[in-house]
This record gives C-alpha cells, sequence and structure tokens, in this order.
C-alpha cells in the first residue's frame, strides 16, 4: 500500500499543461478508478496499462487503485498517459523507486504486450515540461528525433515497458538518446521561369512574397494558376528556429512530422481541395479540437484552388484567421487555439463553364455573379491584390527576354523584407513584413501626405473602399516602395496599390 506521483503532460492546441498522476494503491476491492475528467481513450488505458504491466513480467496490484490526474478540472484525452499510468501505479505498489519520477516526464502509449507506441504532440508536450522544470523526459524511440529538438531536457528513448522499469531501478539499462538534430534538406521548389507569360500575375506574386499580402488570381483554366502559388513558397525567406518550432509544433500535434527531418525550417504549402469541410480547414474533431488546414500553413501558404467551389460558410471560416493570425475553436470542455499567420492564395475560374475565351462564355449574367458571390465581400476585403490572368496565346516568345527566375526575384523579395523590417525595428517595432504594421501605426506613426494618399481618400469618399481595405492599400504601397528601394510611398505606389484592389473577380 503507497502513493506514489509521475508526470505527463496534457496538450490544449499547441500549449503544454504539465498533468501530475498520482497512485493510490489501498485496501479495498480489486478495482481501478481514473479521475481528473478523462476521455474515453484515456478510460480504456485502465486495461491497457494494466495488460502491459502482466506482459511485461511484472505483478498488477491486487488492491483497490486510485489514479487521480491532476489538474482535475483540466479536460484529458489520448493515449499519452499510459506509461506514465503505469510507473506511477508500480511505484506506489512497491515494485519500482520513486526517486526518478519527481523529476521525469512520462510520454507514451502501451502495447498490450509492452511495447512502447509513438503518439502525437511530443515537441509541445517537452516544451511544456521544460518550462514548468522537469528535468528528465523518457519518449518513444520512434520520437527521438523530434524529441531532439527541445534543449535543456536530459531525453531518452524506450521500445518497451520493462526497459522504463529497468532504469528507474536503477539498472545498467542504457536507454537511447537522442539523435543530433539535422537540419532538413533544402525543399525542391519549382522555378518561376516556368511559367510562361502572365507578367502581371508574375509581378503580383513578388509583391505577395516582398510583403506577406493575400492574393486573388482570376482566369480560365490552364493559365498558371496553381504554378504560380506553387511556387511562391520558394520566395519566401527561410524560417527563424523560432518559427520552425512554432510550425514543428503545429504539425507534430496534427501527426504529419518527418520521421527523418522532423523540424519544418521552410514555409510549408497547404493545397486544399474545394469539397474540405470547415473542421478540416481550420480545425475540428471532438473533444478538443485538432489543427486544420490553416494551422498547418502557419508561417506558409494556404492554397484555395477553385476557391468559388468552396462552400461560403466553409471559406469565410478564415476569416478570423485572415485578421489575428490564430485559429480559436471553442468546445464544451474548453478552447483550442493554433498559430494561422499564413498568406492565402485564393484561385478561381471566372465563370462554371470556364472557357479558354471570355467571349466563349456560355453562362448568364445571373449565373456568374451567383458563381462569383462564393467569395463574400468581408473575405474579399481581406485580400490585397486581386489580379485577372488572360488566356495563354503562344507558348513561347523567342523574342523575348526570358522571364526573371524563382532565384533572381527571391533576391530581390529578401531585399525588400530585409528593408522594411530594418525600418519597423528602427522606431521598435517587430514587424518582419508590411502585412503585419497595424493600421493605426500606418494612419498615425507613419502617416503618408494627403496628397500621396489624395486617391484613397476618394475612394473612401465614393464609397469604392472600405477603412479595412484603405489601410491595406497603405501596406501594399509600402511594400512597393521597398521593392523599388524608396524611402516612403509616392502617390504612384498608392495609385498602383489600389489599382491591385480595384480588379473584380
Amino acid at each position: 500500500m503507497g502513493l506514489a506521483q509521475a508526470w505527463s503532460v496534457a496538450l490544449c492546441g499547441v500549449d503544454g499543461l504539465p498533468v501530475e498522476i498520482e497512485a493510490d494503491v489501498g485496501v479495498g476491492q480489486p478495482r481501478t478508478h481514473l479521475l481528473g475528467l478523462p476521455d474515453a481513450s484515456l478510460h480504456e488505458s485502465k486495461e491497457r496499462v494494466k495488460a502491459a504491466v502482466r506482459n511485461s513480467e511484472e505483478e498488477w496490484p491486487k488492491q483497490r487503485i486510485v489514479l487521480g490526474l491532476s489538474p482535475a478540472n483540466l479536460p484529458k484525452g489520448g493515449s499519452s498517459y499510459d506509461l506514465a499510468i503505469a510507473c506511477a501505479t508500480l511505484a506506489a505498489s512497491g515494485a519500482i523507486p520513486p526517486d526518478r519520477l519527481a523529476t521525469t516526464v512520462l510520454l507514451g502509449e502501451l502495447a498490450l504486450d509492452g511495447r512502447i507506441r509513438p503518439v502525437r504532440g511530443v515537441l509541445p508536450a517537452l516544451l511544456a515540461a521544460r518550462r514548468a522544470g522537469l528535468t528528465q523526459a523518457v519518449v518513444p524511440v520512434a520520437t527521438l528525433p523530434e524529441a531532439a529538438l527541445v534543449d535543456g531536457v536530459d531525453i531518452h528513448g524506450a521500445l518497451t515497458l520493462p526497459e522504463v522499469l529497468a532504469w528507474l531501478r536503477g539498472d545498467e539499462v542504457p536507454l537511447p538518446k537522442p539523435p543530433r538534430p539535422v537540419d532538413p534538406p533544402l525543399p525542391q521548389v519549382p522555378d518561376l521561369a516556368d511559367v510562361v507569360g502572365q507578367p502581371e500575375a508574375r509581378w503580383a506574386l513578388e509583391v505577395a512574397a516582398a510583403g506577406a499580402h493575400h492574393l486573388l488570381l482570376t482566369g480560365p483554366p490552364g493559365t498558371g494558376k496553381t504554378m504560380l502559388a506553387e511556387r511562391l513558397p520558394g520566395l519566401l525567406p527561410p524560417l527563424t528556429r523560432e518559427e520552425s518550432l512554432a510550425v514543428t509544433a503545429v504539425h507534430s500535434v496534427a501527426g504529419v512530422l518527418s520521421s527523418d527531418y522532423p523540424l519544418v525550417a521552410s514555409p510549408p504549402f497547404v493545397n486544399v481541395h474545394h469539397t474540405t469541410s470547415i473542421a478540416a480547414l481550420i480545425g475540428g474533431g471532438s473533444g478538443l479540437a485538432k489543427p486544420g488546414a490553416a494551422s498547418r500553413a502557419h508561417r506558409g501558404v494556404l492554397f484555395l484552388d477553385e476557391a468559388c467551389e468552396f462552400g461560403q460558410k466553409t471559406i469565410d471560416t478564415l476569416r478570423t484567421a485572415l485578421e489575428e493570425g490564430e485559429v480559436r475553436i471553442p468546445r464544451r470542455d474548453g478552447i483550442a487555439r493554433y498559430p494561422a499567420r499564413f498568406q492565402l492564395i485564393l484561385a478561381t475560374n471566372p465563370c462554371p463553364c470556364a472557357p479558354p475565351k471570355e467571349v466563349d462564355c456560355i453562362c448568364t449574367s445571373t449565373v456568374r455573379r451567383r458563381y462569383q458571390s462564393k467569395l463574400s465581400g468581408p473575405l474579399l476585403d481581406r485580400v490585397d491584390l486581386r489580379v485577372r490572368m488572360r488566356a495563354t496565346t503562344a507558348m513561347s516568345n523567342a523574342d523575348a527576354a526570358p522571364p526573371d527566375s524563382t532565384a533572381t526575384v527571391r533576391e530581390r523579395v529578401l531585399k525588400a523584407r530585409s528593408r522594411a523590417a530594418t525600418r519597423w525595428s528602427a522606431h521598435g517595432h517587430n514587424w518582419q513584413a508590411n502585412a503585419l504594421v497595424p493600421g493605426p501605426a500606418l494612419r498615425q506613426e507613419f502617416a503618408l501626405p494627403r496628397d500621396t494618399t489624395a486617391l484613397l481618400d476618394r475612394a473612401l469618399a465614393i464609397g469604392a473602399l472600405t477603412g479595412r481595405g484603405a489601410d491595406r492599400c497603405l501596406r501594399v504601397a509600402w511594400t512597393l516602395a521597398d521593392l523599388a528601394e524608396a524611402d516612403r510611398p509616392t502617390a504612384d505606389h498608392v495609385a498602383a496599390a489600389l489599382q491591385f484592389r480595384e480588379r473584380r473577380v
């Protein structure tokens, strides 16, 4: 009879909270009680852990067992608590010493034969354990490359429950250590020079990359809308260490990390099909919600092809994420928060029939308006750049100069981004792109002369532009100025920014 504690981690979104697992083995009818708001999968862990302990040639206590997961008011789910529950129970029964459990976080699902299976969310769980002062961790061997990304914690891997128990007893059984983190190879990005024609759309893509602006591409099938979107990640700067860990944490919770190169070092590209559900787009699921495509595209590109084929309710769920860079999904058991600071690229045909040339369109004006209305006004108001693409009329032009490659355009983009970051940091701000600058700062601290913004004032006066749209025009104007290596936007830059927004779908 006795009492023992072990540590695990509960995940709410990408935020982890250490969970103390207390095991009390006492007099009473042999039965296991699990307390602390466990979900159905965690309730099943009682029988799963019992079988794993018995099949590991250990004796399961034949007494009354009470397992308390604290904080008790925090909903808990999943199978990652199995290893900690087994160790706490055996420590309470006296089968293993409790010394090492006080400073060790245990993560892993137990198979019935005692094998330790990998679980999701190891990276955010270990980051939470480090913040809580836990100095050691035992994780499944399969997740060691992911665990190696966390500094300041002595991490061990284990294949089976007997290995962990031998380590807790102090036996000379070395547990595997994580490998040295290896930077992933540079992704093979397609070249922008492959796109035939479309100089206006290519320029808009460069502006979008330089300022982190959202982009809408409208045109007939086969004009290169998808090709342009796929080439945007190659124009973006690499992720910083902090950004990489944030993106990797989301992918870890989503269960989409590579086992060989878990660190996400390049901006992700997520292509969403038009039949996707709301839960798949922004996150959802039973219990506390899982991350969706919007969060997996954090610090990268979210591409919605055939945007007018999406359900309007589905695509409008992105409006809050576009403004705040975060997805909040309320549930009965709490609110899951996931980062979602992405660049949105929309591509659509001008009408349902979508002929190569618009003069061949057979759609009525009513059908075209109904089709285009799938992209609501509030959503379009958040899109900075709108480009109309024309049908390709020639596959090559030997007399024209070759188009710029991805490397050439990326060099200009990085210079513009550097100018913007240097300018904002000189005034004590940490904005890394012009699209992140708040509207009040643009209108007050960095206000432009009235003659420069005269076109914006006129558009506001006649109702052709909203206040949000005016702020977004100013951000684009600053990006155009950075690409032109100008200190401040001119009236021409503001006019060009306004022209990008005035295009109709």
